[in-house]
């Protein structure tokens, strides 16, 4: 099967600053390889035969590393915007997407089986399939419960749990076809605007390894569990 994939690698990564002064965040390294050539060896390990990358800040960097893909075995080419477009609006750019394709962000540090995710959304002829994750989130404050002025209850920095995106997607030019051409259009306006056409997007939960290195900590942690637990992402 023909599978062709998307990285979305335009972002300017302000929330890994300073380190992202000097590289592109999709160049940071994760043990002896940047994040983004981690995720290029995973889509060709399962089968990828061609990866377009949406460029935009530091776009010449992105484009010197990784060049036409010939390394990998995988031909990759390359979408240039001229203005940020937000998550969903480069796929606006790229005029020859398959019917069905994987969009994914650069930075995501993850054994999710790729083929079989996109597999799963072909099958399903879904119009937009998201990977999800529960993610736990520790308060840092004491919680108050009071009704009438008096407490009635108190948690002290409980932890929640959330369903969260972990940036991967299966798009379908159907959903495509609702992104506004020439302006900032987030993951958020498309799947709010899906909702709003009664055409929501499914979501395939995932309990494997995931991390976004788009925040120092997650940056550091990757760094330090890579090594260790490198043939999770990285297997002959």
């Amino acid at each position: 099967m023909s599978r062709r994939a998307v990285i979305l690698a335009g972002g300017r990564g302000t929330r890994l600053k300073p380190y992202t002064v000097v590289l592109p965040k999709p160049l940071m390294p994760i043990g002896d390889y940047p994040i983004l050539e981690v995720v290029v060896r995973q889509l060709a390990k399962a089968g990828f035969n061609r990866i377009t990358m949406a460029v935009n800040h530091q776009a010449e960097l992105i484009k010197a590393f990784f060049g036409d893909g010939g390394r990998w075995g995988v031909p990759i080419d390359y979408s240039l915007e001229d203005a940020p477009l937000g998550t969903m609006g480069p796929l606006k750019l790229i005029a020859d997407l398959p019917e069905h394709f994987l969009v994914m962000n650069g930075d995501i540090l993850t054994n999710l089986d790729y083929a079989a995710f996109y597999d799963h959304h072909v099958r399903a002829n879904n119009i937009f399939t998201i990977s999800s994750m529960r993610r736990p989130h520790q308060v840092d404050y004491g919680v108050l419960e009071s009704e009438g002025g008096k407490l009635t209850g108190f948690r002290e920095k409980p932890s929640m749990s959330y369903e969260v995106s972990m940036g991967v997607y299966m798009v379908s030019r159907r959903a495509v076809a609702a992104i506004p051409a020439g302006k900032p259009y987030g993951f958020d306006h498309l799947m709010l605007d899906l909702l709003k056409a009664g055409t929501p997007a499914s979501v395939r939960p995932f309990d494997g390894y995931w991390l976004d290195i788009g925040r120092p900590e997650d940056y550091a942690k990757a760094i330090d569990e890579f090594e260790s637990l490198k043939d999770k992402f990285l297997h002959d």
